[in-house]
């Protein structure tokens, strides 16, 4: 059983049977659970908290989404089929999933994070969102773990009619198109505690335009700068 300190993730029976309804699966180890939603600022270690679960979920995301994409989409090739998955596997997808079922609500944090915005932050709850999946395949094995994900992320598959563009891609194309060097990203600032941090990000093109853009991760505020220079720049509206 996974040991987790007491008073550690949600607190009650009825807490944790609502979890269990939202993730449509009765635990037999209580304390994975419990442990897959305690963040980093409750946990009394690194070992006490959801970031090695974190880990583990982010795998296991990875491959049920690249099986859901290689059946759903048999006349794509492999670039669609990448850019489908770097989409749905993305800080804010795992943010928009876990929102849907009030993953917030149940967070065990502590200090400034419990008592302000920290339940609603994107990066805490793909997160908690990512453990939750590896606490759903340690506890009930891969077909568990894959029948949340393809229920939870359903909406978002149908939704991408057509394999989605990154904006980093999207301004790379722009500039080679040109004949230009490729854009330049520089990191402005990085701000905020090491378990939510706030990255400021600039990037420009040759003939001077640029775009400066914030996000919880590095990756995160390039794709924001990069989506502001192409508005600047006419590519998109």
């Amino acid at each position: 059983m996974t040991r987790i300190l007491k008073g550690q993730g949600v607190k009650g029976r009825a807490d944790l049977a609502a979890l269990e309804a939202a993730l449509g699966h009765r635990f037999a180890d209580q304390d994975l659970l419990r442990l897959a939603v305690t963040h980093a600022s409750a946990g009394a270690s690194r070992l006490h908290d959801n970031q090695r679960l974190e880990f583990f979920g982010d795998r296991v995301l990875s491959l049920v989404m690249a099986e859901l994409l290689y059946q759903r989409f048999p006349e794509e090739d492999e670039g669609a089929l990448a850019r489908r998955h770097a989409s749905l596997v993305r800080q804010d997808a795992l943010a928009e999933v876990a929102r849907g079922f009030e993953l917030g609500r149940f967070l065990h944090l502590a200090g400034g994070d419990a008592e302000g915005r920290g339940r609603e932050a994107a990066g805490a709850l793909a997160d908690a969102c990512e453990a939750l999946i590896a606490a759903l395949y340690l506890d009930g094995g891969l077909e568990v773990a894959r029948a949340f994900v393809v229920k939870a992320w359903e909406g978002l598959v149908a939704a991408d009619l057509q394999p989605p563009r990154d904006a980093k891609t999207a301004l790379q194309e722009w500039a080679q198109g040109r004949g230009e060097h490729l854009p330049r990203y520089s990191i402005v600032s990085r701000e905020g505690p090491d378990h939510q941090p706030m990255f400021t990000v600039t990037v420009a093109v040759k003939d001077g335009r640029q775009a400066t853009a914030t996000g919880a991760s590095k990756r995160q505020a390039e794709q924001a700068a990069a989506a502001g220079l192409l508005v600047q720049i006419g590519v998109v509206s």
